[in-house]
């Protein structure tokens, strides 16, 4: 998925206000190129698990839908460890095949952000290309 600088710094900014709680969101996106980020509340406000509100999931995803894009990725953030999925990230992916499971780790001073395509408990890194052309390192 291409993401431009600006949305990929926004979905970090997410995290790193929501700290030491995961936060989480969906990215939606036009032939693989996202075009705006949708924060959605984490009801557990916990470090260690999230669970979109189910009520403004409900509204970011008909809003997307509305606006015919499509659900590009599902974004969350790991404050204490790598942002590799958890089991319980490949469990939820069974309801989400389509869209990358991007995942921002906070664990260092510098935010480690990775995609993954998760498709009947398999787990495929997704690059991610910064609009103005640069890699993100996956």
């Amino acid at each position: 998925m291409r993401i431009s600088r600006a949305l990929l710094d926004e979905v970090i900014a997410h995290a790193r206000e929501e700290a030491p709680n995961e936060c989480c969101g969906l990215i939606a996106s036009r032939d693989g190129v996202a075009v705006s980020v949708r924060r959605v509340r984490n009801i557990h406000a916990s470090p260690l698990k999230f669970e979109m509100d189910h009520m403004e999931q409900y509204h970011a995803t008909t809003e997307i839908e509305d606006a015919g894009l499509e659900l590009g990725a599902i974004y969350h953030s790991h404050t204490r460890s790598a942002p590799l999925p958890s089991q319980t990230d490949v469990n939820l992916a069974k309801w989400w095949p389509e869209p990358l499971w991007m995942i921002v780790g906070l664990e260092h001073d510098q935010p480690d952000v990775r995609a993954w395509k998760i498709v009947d408990g398999t787990v495929s890194e997704a690059a991610l290309e910064v609009e103005d052309g640069a890699r993100i390192d996956v």
